[in-house]
């Protein structure tokens, strides 16, 4: 399974960022190797429109999960048409903190 976190940093140290469009990085953990990749959210810094080309990144990376914070109403429609689950982060968390909650079902499902 490919699970996607939105991040502050590129590393599985980094703290989840709150806002899917705006985050600065997606990071992709690979659930079957426990591999992480990073990748820096291009319309990060556009003008409009960022929920649902930063959702087409996670479904070009065949993501079927999400961890984030929030998700904005055309983000939330695309990744919903995508049927990738979402889940809420905990405030202040790390990546790896918050995969390690998914693993033991402590995250609270939102989509």
């Amino acid at each position: 399974m490919k699970m996607c976190i939105t991040a502050k940093g590129d590393t599985p140290d980094a703290q989840v960022e709150e806002r899917f469009g705006r985050a600065p990085f997606f990071l992709f953990h690979d659930s079957e190797q426990d591999t992480y990749t990073a990748e820096t959210n291009a319309f990060a810094d556009a003008a409009g429109g960022v929920g649902p080309r930063s959702a087409q990144v996670l479904i070009d990376h065949g993501a079927t999960v999400l961890v984030t914070g929030q998700l904005g109403g055309n983000a939330r429609r695309a990744i919903e048409g995508a049927g990738i689950e979402v889940y809420q982060a905990t405030a202040g968390s790390t990546v790896r903190e918050a995969v390690a909650a998914y693993r033991e079902n402590q995250l609270n499902r939102i989509l």
